[in-house]
């Protein structure tokens, strides 16, 4: 079979052998209700209401409208994402803005904050790229979240695992907030989208270091909601706030468009996203592969940081002593530093998890999970970085993905599998393989 796998401004071509491919696995189709702007103006149209009890579906979509949801507030402050999501913000506005104008919501009343976590603020580049055609309207009412300005965050407390709730004051000068987002499957918080605006979203560096250190629990995992820590650090922020919440999320499809929309409340809405995500990016496969091709698509090809979520999923779907070979330029480089001089100053997997295990910093969870996954298989990168960057995070570098797949299928012929079969996951960082055999 011959394949193409995007990579910057080209492609790889990357041919397997039919007896070696296991399967292509892509997130599923999905029946879309209409255009993306069809689709977003139906989300508003019929958002979600709040659950005080047993409700039909038709009540749960019968929930205050955003033009109910102004009444009365002045100053609104609206949450986008940053440049490493594939959230549609510039249709997100689209929508919402004339809303918001016949809500009698003047733009000097209107603030856009971008919740970058603890990620770097954006490129003017990128706030182009975020805002789309609303840049020369609403660059100048838009500021991004700086997670170490300690003075720009209000303290409200702990969550139930002890993690201290520092979230940005702006949430606390607004009478209206409103939460844009994507829901997406997450390599520890469960699912993107929803309550993860706020925490880690905007939420101060050292909250953001103690939900992530809950990363390292075991509970915490791709789908996994109910017992996660990650995901009750975020529920337990949520009450503090005290300025209504309108929520308007996205899920995409396999082409990063508009796939289907929720609206309203926050909690019902992301639940409800929640669900229409699994049918989307839960894919169904024979087995457990002996090599595995995981691409990390744009936006998440940032860095290495952000495209470890695409090894992440394809270890879900890899035989123990396999292959994983990652795709992504990480045109950025390695991303946040922490985890990359942690792993540099291991001697082995098992030595970066005992390090990890004796002090946490922010970052670690990244290494924790990737040395997992070293530790128990090979894992071989095509990327801008060198093989000297590579080799001190225990990972080989190829310069091809058809390379990399070549130097595979020889180490497992080498240990006596004569035919290898070989996953695809062409967006690794969504897609969460299901084996049917375990």
């Amino acid at each position: 079979m011959k394949l193409s796998i995007p990579y910057l401004n080209k492609s790889f071509p990357l041919e397997i052998p039919n007896e070696n491919l296991l399967a292509v696995a892509e997130p599923n189709d999905f029946k879309t209700a209409g255009s993306p702007a069809e689709i977003l103006a139906e989300a508003l149209e019929r958002p979600y209401g709040p659950a005080g009890g047993p409700f039909s579906v038709a009540e749960k979509r019968s929930g205050q409208g955003l033009t109910e949801f102004l009444r009365g507030g002045r100053r609104v402050l609206v949450i986008i994402n940053d440049a490493t999501r594939p959230t549609p913000t510039e249709l997100i506005l689209t929508a919402l803005i004339p809303v918001l104008e016949q809500g009698g919501i003047k733009t000097e009343n209107l603030t856009l904050l971008v919740a970058t976590g603890a990620h770097r603020k954006p490129t003017e580049e990128e706030y182009r790229q975020i805002l789309g055609s609303f840049y020369d309207t609403l660059r100048g009412r838009t500021v991004h979240h700086d997670a170490r300005k300690d003075e720009d965050m209000a303290d409200l407390g702990r969550t139930r695992n002890g993690t201290p709730i520092l979230l940005n004051k702006r949430l606390f000068d607004a009478d209206r907030i409103i939460a844009t987002g994507s829901v997406e499957p997450h390599y520890f918080g469960g699912f993107t989208g929803g309550r993860k605006a706020f925490l880690p979203g905007i939420a101060a560096f050292r909250t953001i270091e103690a939900n992530h250190k809950q990363a390292l629990s075991p509970l915490s995992r791709s789908l996994a909601l109910e017992g996660n820590p990650v995901h009750e650090d975020m529920m337990d922020a949520l009450p503090l706030i005290r300025a209504p919440i309108f929520s308007f999320m996205t899920v995409l499809n396999k082409e990063q468009q508009v796939a289907a929309a929720t609206a309203g409340d926050l909690l019902v809405s992301f639940y409800a996203a929640v669900e229409i995500a699994r049918k989307i990016f839960c894919v169904s496969i024979p087995t457990r592969a002996d090599i595995v091709v995981s691409a990390a698509k744009f936006p998440m090809d940032i860095d290495l940081y952000q495209s470890q979520k695409a090894i992440d999923n394809g270890a879900l779907a890899l035989k123990d002593g396999g292959t994983l070979i990652l795709v992504s330029s990480c045109r950025d480089g390695i991303g946040d530093e922490a985890y990359a001089r942690l792993m540099a100053q291991a001697s082995s997997p098992e030595d970066a998890l005992e390090r990890i295990r004796l002090g946490y910093k922010l970052g670690y969870h990244k290494a924790a999970k990737m040395a997992a996954v070293s530790g128990r298989a090979t894992i071989t990168a095509v990327a801008e970085l060198s093989a000297e960057q590579l080799k001190a995070l225990f990972i080989e570098k190829a310069l091809s993905p058809q390379e990399a797949l070549e130097r595979a299928f020889k180490t497992a012929r080498d240990k006596g599998i004569p035919c290898p079969k070989v996953l695809v996951l062409p967006d690794g960082c969504v897609t969460v393989p299901e084996p049917a055999l375990l």
